[in-house]
């Protein structure tokens, strides 16, 4: 149950910055690449960004990508790992473009038709129980601009 005395939460979402497959149009989840050289400077960029901003709470993705934007960042030092931030897992279409996979699957679409070999979409269910989570954590509305 949501507590309608606490501030509402404010919940910032960082996507990991560049990397080679990001760049290409590749899908990728499971794979572990690393940022590429720009996307190591999009994540200290991001210290300008975020640098003013007291969080109570910083959670990333498992996956190298996301943890170093994080540390590039400036938020490494308070982040916790979280498994359900996990990258989708296309399965066999790991590493594929959209327009190859609909050569052979003409309208695909990930979030209606998931990935063989992978997941259908996580979206709601694993999404919503996050949020649940986020919920339970003490609010630091007061302290944000």
């Amino acid at each position: 149950m949501i507590d309608r005395q606490r501030p509402p939460l404010k919940l910032y979402v960082v996507r990991h910055c560049e990397t080679e497959w990001s760049l290409s149009g590749q899908h990728t989840g499971r794979t572990d690449i690393p940022l590429t050289a720009y996307g190591e400077d999009q994540a200290r960029a991001l210290v300008e960004r975020l640098g003013h901003i007291e969080f109570s709470h910083v959670l990333t993705s498992p996956r190298q990508r996301a943890r170093r934007t994080c540390e590039l960042a400036g938020l490494g030092a308070t982040a916790e790992t979280e498994s359900d931030l996990s990258e989708w897992d296309y399965g066999d279409y790991e590493g594929q473009l959209t327009a190859d996979i609909r050569k052979r699957r003409p309208g695909w679409n990930v979030f209606r038709d998931g990935c063989p070999g992978g997941e259908m979409s996580r979206i709601t269910l694993p999404d919503g129980l996050l949020i649940a989570e986020f919920d339970g954590l003490p609010s630091s509305a007061s302290r944000l601009p």
